[in-house]
């Protein structure tokens, strides 16, 4: 199987080299600072590992939702022109406008490279908080990374959700070779976990039972419960931990997914 390359810039944001594409998850890349909603202020604690200037080309930006400062920053919007292809939510991509593309869950967009190259990116359900959030955080979604050239295997990137019936769907449609769940237990409004927590990724891993799990959305914001620490010994606990890959941000690190089964 082809590797794959991840580089974690901060927060959600990572750049993902695979099948001879590149693609950036959720672009964050403000300083630290405060970012004033309407029912919460976000703070944010740590920079970008890399400057958006470093970012080099990119192929598409998957971006699972606009509407929150820890997803999409300010110097993050103002990167999404350079990209060749935005693609998120529908709601969000008629907020962002310009060349933003929305994808309702399960539906598919397929780019390819010069050299004849080809990916299926398919817009996978999430859930970004329990049951009946919906209505106060909005549209979100996640997206499976499926390469025509037979020897990467997908890749998972499940956006701000926690663990429910969307995931385990996919689980059920794809295998995966790499994971990338965002954890880090977001709290906000409530005593309720907005992102994955210990359990939610362990259940990931479970229900996606030979791939190499990378998680992401651990670190650099105020209202992050858990960190990749916590994965670490919860995956120690329950024998995942050989499949659990941490990374060091602005350290591309790769990542070689297991044989097709």
């Amino acid at each position: 199987m082809s590797p794959v390359t991840i580089t974690l810039i901060g927060g959600p944001t990572a750049l993902i080299e695979a099948g001879g594409f590149r693609f950036l998850t959720d672009p964050t890349f403000d300083p630290p600072g405060d970012y004033t909603l309407p029912h919460v202020t976000l703070r944010k604690t740590q920079g970008p590992a890399l400057s958006a200037d470093a970012i080099g080309p990119i192929d598409a930006v998957l971006l699972s939702h606009d509407q929150h400062a820890d997803n999409l920053d300010r110097a993050g919007r103002a990167f999404l022109p350079k990209a060749a292809h935005v693609l998120t939510t529908v709601t969000g991509a008629g907020r962002l406008g310009g060349d933003a593309e929305g994808l309702a869950p399960w539906t598919t967009r397929r780019l390819a490279r010069p050299d004849g190259g080809t990916v299926t990116i398919t817009a996978t359900p999430a859930r970004h908080g329990p049951a009946g959030i919906e209505p106060l955080a909005g549209e979100v979604i996640g997206f499976v990374l499926g390469f025509g050239d037979g020897s990467t295997r997908p890749i998972y990137l499940t956006g701000d959700t926690v663990w429910f019936e969307g995931v385990a769907e996919v689980a059920r449609r794809f295998r995966p070779g790499v994971v990338v769940p965002f954890a880090g237990a977001a709290q906000t409004r409530g005593p309720f976990h907005l992102t994955m927590d210990t359990n939610d990724t362990l259940e990931t891993a479970a229900a996606f039972a030979d791939a190499i799990i990378v998680p992401v959305h651990t670190a650099g914001w105020a209202h992050f419960t858990q960190d990749a620490g916590d994965l670490a010994k919860a995956f120690a606990v329950l024998g995942f931990g050989p499949r659990l890959r941490l990374l060091e941000p602005g350290v591309p690190t790769v990542i070689e997914p297991p044989p097709s089964p």
